[in-house]
């Protein structure tokens, strides 16, 4: 298998070779390692010998399974945020004449489609609330909008101070020092400090319940209506004409684990799809 140099990121001249021999997919692979290798991101994949259909396994000694009925468990929340990781994290900005501003994070959260360009998060029920309703909920309730921002490592202390159970009208930009910037098509600020931004009205508002129909989580989907991006982020022709991309090496984004752990995007490779052998640089 091609082999990396020692202490750096690029492949070796034995590596070059095998990637040119590849074709047009090792060749771009190769041009994409080259252009970002000295950030120290870009690798290549695991099993760059692998073909179809040969075998996969798991690399531990016990094989077995372990089969778990959610009914019998008595809480599913740490095994459900410890299993499904890396999780992105939308750090959410709220705005109403009721309850004043607030900013929260979600890693209950996501992309849901591109065209409109739809993002989402979903709420998880307040119990010590009369209504039921984190404050983000109650605001977005009461405006229909929001704006979603990408946590970066740079500010991810900031950030985490917003998860605080702080009392409804206390607003956390002040609480944990950020910065508010204007928004240009909805009405809360946006983050100065986030390198990506978008600013939403709902589109879709879904409860979910419990076996005992009680309202347990919230998801709320927002149609984007403007985006914002830090210039040293952004590529505005990364993937064509009209196609701007998003550099996330210096995006830095965070992610959330089980319990209170954030991880980091430290390494990455390409993998082409099976009908496509070269993507996009």
């Amino acid at each position: 298998a091609p082999t990396m140099e020692a202490g750096r990121n690029r492949p070796t001249g034995a590596a070059v070779a095998a990637l040119i021999g590849c074709g047009a997919a090792g060749w771009l692979l190769w041009r994409r390692l080259a252009r970002t290798g000295e950030d120290g991101l870009e690798t290549l994949p695991p099993h760059p010998g692998w073909a179809p259909p040969a075998k996969m396994p798991m690399p531990f000694a016990d094989a077995s399974h372990v089969s778990l009925d959610p009914a019998e468990l008595v809480s599913c929340y740490p095994l459900m945020i410890s299993a499904m990781v890396p999780r992105p994290i939308a750090l959410v900005s709220t705005l109403s004449d009721a309850y004043g501003g607030n900013l929260a994070p979600f890693s209950y959260a996501g992309l849901f489609n591109h065209d409109p360009p739809t993002v989402g998060f979903s709420v998880v029920a307040n119990r010590s609330a009369a209504d039921g309703k984190k404050d983000t909920l109650a605001n977005i309730d009461a405006s229909g909008e929001f704006v979603v921002h990408i946590m970066s490592e740079w500010y991810v202390e900031a950030a985490n101070h917003c998860c605080g159970a702080f009392p409804r009208g206390e607003d956390e930009f002040d609480l944990a020092g950020l910065t508010r910037a204007p928004s240009t098509k909805v009405r809360p600020p946006r983050v100065k400090e986030a390198a990506v931004a978008f600013e939403c009205k709902l589109s879709h508002r879904h409860e979910m319940r419990n076996a005992r129909g009680e309202v347990t989580a919230t998801l709320l989907l927002g149609e984007v209506q403007m985006i914002h991006l830090a210039a040293a982020v952004c590529e505005l022709e990364g993937a064509g004409k009209g196609k701007p991309t998003v550099r996330f090496d210096r995006l830095m984004p965070m992610s959330r684990l089980g319990g209170n752990t954030y991880g980091r995007t430290s390494s990455t490779f390409d993998l082409p799809r099976p009908d496509r052998s070269v993507r996009a640089a």
